[in-house]
């Protein structure tokens, strides 16, 4: 997300009456705005293969799952977040149709302008939130998934996932391949894929 230039404090009736109104999202952190920045596809695929994916392992059931355009708000710390995916169990949420305060899990798909804030103050701000049981970070680099895990003595513990992998989420009973959530995801060539491939075409013919 991208900070407003000198943005004057809003207050968290203002901001909610804007975004309303507003095309472009905002997150929202205690007075301060900051505009969301589109999603790639891959971004956009990863998240919502996610979500259909919870949505139909839910169906039928207490639990709704959220994509992209939901709000998480952060009560304690006047915060408000978009998660990519969000699932909340609590019939409390069932009142406000704009934005969700008791969700048990949140999944955040990362980008290279997003994660260092994502892994840092945001999962901070998310802790403060005593229904999350667990918070996901899906690379849209790689097939990597880790999933930090809230355990009995209130200690979030981290479980990873790669290639060929089975994802457990214990905070709604759900597993899965970890392709189902790549599904149709081209992954970006490494910067330095052709370089190292052309490396070693030329190391092959030296060496014969």
């Amino acid at each position: 997300m991208v900070a407003l230039p000198d943005p004057p404090y809003l207050s968290l009736e203002d901001y909610l009456a804007a975004e309303a109104e507003s095309p472009v999202k905002h997150e929202y952190r205690d007075g301060e705005v900051y505009a969301m920045a589109g999603g790639t596809d891959a971004h956009v695929t990863i998240a919502l293969n996610f979500w259909a994916l919870l949505r139909g392992h839910l169906r039928n059931g207490g639990c709704r799952a959220y994509a992209l355009d939901m709000k998480a708000r952060i009560e304690a710390l006047n915060r408000f977040y978009y998660p990519d995916v969000m699932v909340t169990c609590d019939d409390r949420d069932r009142t406000n149709n704009t934005f969700k305060c008791h969700p048990c899990l949140v999944v955040e798909v990362l980008s290279e302008s997003t994660e260092a804030f994502d892994r840092g103050d945001k999962f901070i701000d998310y802790r403060h939130l005593d229904s999350l049981q667990e918070y996901i970070l899906i690379s849209q680099m790689r097939p990597q998934v880790e999933v930090f895990r809230r355990n009995a003595e209130g200690l979030w513990v981290l479980h990873p996932y790669g290639e060929d992998d089975t994802v457990e989420l214990a905070s709604v009973g759900w597993s899965g391949a970890i392709a189902e959530l790549y599904e149709s995801v081209e992954f970006a060539a490494s910067p330095n894929a052709n370089d190292e491939s052309s490396e070693s075409s030329q190391v092959a013919n030296i060496d014969s």
